[in-house]
């Protein structure tokens, strides 16, 4: 992970019993049944999904759907949400925490993620996030033309797409400011009168006796050490998402103002809901 959120108090060291590398091996073992014979079912049906509708996915979104929400009957995670899915064509902004937070948004909603275009490249993660229809994009300000004429496409296609405008994930306890980058493809002649917004709230929930940052992933952590401290632990805790009322583009005078807003419905649950939790623990 090529993170740039740090914070003083060093990630929790990996401790493993021999209970602890049994739930490994059978959990992991489930999970990559799961995830990669799955993957291998949607590559399949892509084949043929490819050629007849294009740009539009009538199908394989639902298996990609069905592979997040039992990766969390696997976990023993739990898994809450709160409000009601944007209708309309439009994006999805949340804050950023951990990888899980893929698996989460994925889980309750059919989206697409908007992603740097080096996460192509990651082992494992690179092969899903290309084959789930992750749209890459290079941090080069000189490219935004090229990323609103793709964000056109597949907004005006009926994708739903999600970034997270922090840039880097958390360990939970914060938001960050958003960078506001992303939002100016909105403001489009094309997409303006179109989009809508909708901010999403993710909030975890640690297991309990865990330190609270027990599901973040940030600075320099690497995934696989994570992914195995998740599989290990035998009580686990909770995600929740809280999706707020959408906003639509063109009430706003420019991407600065919409960026704030969305911030400001983000952190201010998050404060509510999560923070004080967060510091009790």
């Amino acid at each position: 992970m090529s993170g740039t959120w740090f914070k003083d108090q060093p990630p929790e060291a990996l401790r493993l019993t021999p209970a602890g590398l049994l739930r490994v091996a059978v959990k992991g073992g489930a999970l990559a049944v799961l995830v990669f014979g799955c993957l291998a079912l949607l590559l399949l049906v892509r084949l043929a999904e490819r050629p007849l509708f294009g740009l539009h996915r009538p199908v394989t979104p639902f298996i990609t759907q069905f592979v997040c929400r039992n990766a969390f009957r696997i976990l023993g995670i739990g898994f809450v949400t709160h409000g009601d899915l944007m209708q309309g064509r439009g994006a999805v902004v949340a804050n950023h925490s951990s990888w899980l937070d893929i698996f989460a948004l994925h889980a309750r909603k059919r989206i697409y993620f908007v992603s740097k275009a080096e996460v192509a490249g990651w082992p494992g993660i690179g092969w899903l996030a290309r084959a789930t229809g992750t749209v890459f994009i290079e941090r080069n300000p000189r490219q935004a033309r090229d990323h609103t004429d793709l964000f056109t496409a597949r907004l005006m296609a009926g994708h739903k797409l999600l970034f997270f405008p922090e840039g880097t994930s958390t360990d939970g306890s914060t938001v960050l400011p958003f960078k506001t980058t992303l939002f100016a493809a909105f403001f489009s002649h094309d997409l303006r009168p179109h989009m809508a917004i909708q901010p999403v709230t993710l909030l975890y929930h640690a297991p309990e006796g865990a330190r609270a940052d027990f599901y973040g992933w940030w600075g320099d952590m690497d995934f696989g050490s994570h992914l195995v401290k998740v599989l290990g632990r035998r009580r686990q805790g909770r995600v929740e998402l809280v999706y707020h009322a959408p906003v639509r583009v063109g009430d706003f005078h420019d991407r600065k103002a919409l960026a704030a807003h969305v911030e400001r419905v983000i952190r201010d649950c998050h404060e509510k809901r999560g923070l004080g939790a967060f510091d009790r623990t």
